[in-house]
């Protein structure tokens, strides 16, 4: 049995580095990491076989392979082949990666989408394990998998980035679930730090930046005038100093500017051109504080590496997220919740679990047709809880899935035709106009 693991980030590549550590993955012969560049634009971002550090994350495996170089010039998530090519493209990938005709086992991520899908379609028998080492495994799954992924699908893999926090994703498919506890993690950012070499101060704040606007959340200006709140935060707190870390599909053009601003308002501001983790950066450097919106950092950064972080615009993106079934939704969510408006974690909370709740109240909201189980539950906590957390929730939703709170239902729309009835109207009256116009001349000849 060869299992193939499957990375598409830096992040994922330490990640499973600890899954391996820990024994997680699914009994096999041989484990093949597969590299797949998950980034929109791979070209101008570094090959994963390139990031530092990754001989030492790879020795974990017993060989590597590179699906994105095999792919080029086309994009992974460009990948989708059509069903009378499955069997060609598996003939081909079961050369190529030296594969034999034996039976294999997939560890995926984010299987609903390409590449992970195209190759669980690909191998279409074999079994199915999904990894997922973000905040988004909380939240539920996006789309209904097709039959033959879903009888397929023997488990999950997730990182406990929130510490007794259970995840959404694929739920409704009750499968096996195994978690990678945080120490776990935690140690393979510490081999990774002992190669990194940083001349920074620790009395610093990191700020970790986003790719909000590229991926059309908010607009450029929206996401500077965002920037530059978490500098503000940074001077509040007494910092002088400041980290600035580029996410990593972001445009350099947004750092250089909000260097310029940082000067002005006179901080020390040192944009980090390095392709380390953040992570691996929070661990070497030790700074004070660790600001974002709702990165995945914030959480890495406060339960795996023991810093204090703040978290910045999470309200005002709650409200501004469309349409509401966006899966950022629950990250956001986790966020402001938890760094925002103080919720403790569930392993840490002595009384009710009120984190958890208000996941699945708004993981319902979400996906109310794949986690119909879950109304019950989510209606209570509405009932009891709403004008607390009603920054979670829009009323447009509650009144579409007739959830309580009554009071804050919308007003009944007016009754108009269906748009299909007014477009069809509007051409017969154009139409008829035209005819009118046709005889108006025809008619004027003949008085001539």
């Amino acid at each position: 049995m060869i299992a193939l693991i499957e990375a598409s980030s830096y992040f994922q590549l330490a990640s499973l580095a600890a899954m391996a550590d820990a024994g997680l993955f699914p009994e096999a012969d041989e484990y093949v990491l597969v590299l797949v560049n998950g980034s929109q634009v791979p070209e101008l971002t570094t090959a994963l076989d390139q990031v530092p550090g990754f001989e030492k994350l790879a020795s974990r495996f017993d060989r590597v392979v590179d699906f994105a170089a095999l792919l080029a010039p086309r994009r992974p998530f460009q990948f989708n082949p059509r069903e009378d090519e499955l069997h060609i493209f598996e003939r081909l990938l079961r050369q190529a990666w030296d594969l034999g005709d034996g039976p294999l086992t997939l560890v995926l991520e984010s299987i609903q989408v390409n590449p992970a899908r195209a190759l669980a379609r690909i191998f279409f028998d074999a079994q199915l394990w999904v990894h997922s080492d973000g905040l988004m495994s909380y939240g539920p799954t996006r789309s209904r998998l097709a039959m033959p992924l879903r009888q397929r699908l023997m488990g999950t893999i997730h990182v406990d980035l929130v510490p007794g926090l259970e995840p959404h994703l694929l739920a409704e498919l009750e499968p096996a679930r195994k978690e990678l506890h945080t120490e776990q993690l935690a140690q393979v950012f510490t081999e990774l730090a002992t190669d990194a070499h940083f001349d920074l101060p620790a009395s610093s704040a990191l700020i970790l930046g986003q790719y909000l606007g590229s991926l059309g959340l908010m607009d450029s200006e929206e996401e500077f005038d965002l920037h530059v709140q978490m500098l503000q935060v940074a001077i509040d707190r007494g910092l002088s100093t400041v980290l600035f870390k580029a996410h990593p599909s972001a445009s350099a053009t947004s750092a250089a500017r909000l260097a310029t601003v940082g000067a002005e308002l006179g901080l020390d501001f040192r944009v980090l051109n390095t392709d380390h983790l953040a992570e691996t950066v929070i661990t070497a450097v030790r700074p004070k504080v660790v600001i974002s919106c709702f990165s995945t950092g914030l959480a890495t950064a406060r339960y795996i590496l023991d810093t204090e972080v703040h978290a910045v615009g999470t309200g005002m993106m709650l409200q501004a997220l469309a349409p509401y079934e966006n899966s950022n939704r629950i990250p956001l969510s986790i966020i402001h919740a938890l760094f925002v408006q103080g919720l403790p974690a569930p392993t840490h909370s002595e009384t009710d679990d009120q984190l958890s709740a208000l996941l699945t109240a708004v993981a319902y909201c979400m996906q109310p047709n794949q986690l119909s189980e879950l109304r019950e539950a989510a209606e209570e906590f509405l009932a009891s809880n709403y004008l607390d957390f009603s920054e979670h929730f829009k009323r447009r939703r509650i009144t579409k899935l007739d959830l309580p709170p009554r009071f804050v239902h919308l007003a009944p729309a007016r009754r108009t035709l269906p748009s299909k009835v007014r477009s069809a109207s509007r051409r017969v009256l154009r139409k008829g106009s035209k005819r009118l116009d046709k005889l108006s001349r025809s008619l004027g000849r003949l008085a001539k």
